[in-house]
């Protein structure tokens, strides 16, 4: 079986980092993210086979009780989803953008998947909420159309929900602001 990915957003930073502990003794995982998001939310991303992450998941879902804000699994995720939760996509050339904002941290991780997935595109980064008011974004690239058709595919699957609260593609984007996002 394929990589997965586990989320586990908290209302609480002390029992978030309790949460990120008890996820990784549970199961052989390696710890993408965790941190504060947002006033008193904590979010866990691990990353393993499909396995190891519902054990790892589960076991945080019981130790977080009351503190749960939502959880999610991503099995099968796209290779390039790690790189651009960690911040670390390294891309060398960008004829377009697509960029989402999301309604969550989780969302945005998800739309990252979606749109890998759907289209020849690289995913640049997913920013996880940090600031944002516990939002969530992503950037990709790839060539006009396929940055189309990712978008499209993320919008089809998520916009009817609300959880993509906005959304924009710039084709030939300038090369400060390509820098600026790099």
């Amino acid at each position: 079986m394929g990589q997965s990915i586990g989320l586990v957003e908290l209302k609480s930073i002390p029992v978030g980092m309790e949460t990120a502990d008890e996820m990784l003794k549970a199961a052989s995982v390696e710890l993408l993210l965790a941190t504060p998001i947002c006033p008193g939310k904590y979010i866990i991303i691990v990353e393993g086979n499909v396995g190891a992450v519902k054990n790892s998941v589960k076991a945080g879902v019981g130790k977080a009780e009351t503190f749960l804000v939502g959880y999610h699994i991503i099995n099968n995720v796209h290779e390039s989803l790690p790189a651009a939760i960690s911040g670390t996509a390294e891309i060398n050339h960008v004829s377009a953008l697509g960029i989402i904002e999301t309604i969550s941290a989780l969302t945005a991780v998800t739309a990252g998947d979606i749109a890998a997935k759907a289209s020849n595109v690289r995913l640049m980064e997913i920013r996880i909420a940090r600031g944002l008011g516990g939002k969530g974004f992503l950037i990709f690239t790839g060539e006009i159309s396929s940055v189309k058709s990712a978008l499209n595919s993320c919008l089809n699957e998520l916009k009817e929900t609300g959880e993509i609260t906005s959304y924009s593609m710039i084709s030939s984007p300038h090369e400060d602001l390509i820098k600026s996002i790099m």
